[in-house]
């Protein structure tokens, strides 16, 4: 299995917490497909503010695995997105898409199933004129999201992981879920977090 593939089934929220804390999308993100999950390398737009030329662009060189991360310069509920370029993401074999705006025709885009993570479902459209920029580091959430690095997404919301840090992270994260299960094994047993993990102390300890 494919890095990509073992941090998209691991989850946004063991690969942040496995990851050291790092690349959280700290926004109120909407999941489109309900149960979906993804994983892959970003391959970025910065368009104009309200503008999805960039949009367009971008599907010129968007590559099957690819995670299609939208942004503007400040995040607004206008649809960066819609059936129509979904069905060209969806073609070009996208694994998902990151928009940091909003979508329109979201009953349309449920139904093709491509994996959608948005700020908003609005149906103001966005305009055709703005020239932004392609393949550039973006920031959603506060997480820089450079070309290449990979997106992991799921219900829990979105984690970056930098490309170099991608092993090292996926090591630490099938640890994290290998700790979790021996832990989860004993909490069934009938032990309580509060002792395993030392918090009866810090209680009884007081402030």
């Amino acid at each position: 299995m494919s890095i990509a593939a073992e941090l998209a089934r691991l989850g946004s929220a063991t690969v942040y917490e496995a990851s050291g804390r790092q690349g959280l999308v700290d926004a109120d993100l909407r999941q489109l497909i309900p149960g979906s999950r993804a994983c892959g390398p970003a391959r970025t737009a910065r368009c104009g503010q309200d503008d999805n030329l960039m949009v367009h662009a971008a599907m010129s060189r968007l590559q099957p695995g690819e995670v299609l991360v939208l942004t503007m310069p400040q995040p607004a509920p206008v649809a960066l997105i819609g059936d129509l370029l979904v069905t060209q993401a969806q073609t070009r074999g996208a694994a998902a898409i990151l928009n940091d705006a909003a979508v329109r025709d979201s009953a349309e885009l449920v139904e093709m199933g491509l994996p959608v993570w948005t700020r908003w479902i609005r149906c103001r459209g966005a305009a055709k004129q703005a020239v932004g920029e392609l393949d550039v580091p973006v920031t959603v959430g506060g997480a820089l999201v450079r070309p290449g690095d990979l997106v992991v997404l799921d219900a829990d919301g979105a984690t970056v992981v930098a490309l170099e840090r991608a092993a090292q992270v996926l090591e630490a994260s099938l640890a994290r879920e290998d700790k979790e299960r021996v832990k989860r094994d004993k909490l069934r047993s009938g032990l309580l977090s509060y002792d395993l993990d030392g918090l009866r102390e810090i209680v009884e300890r007081g402030p």
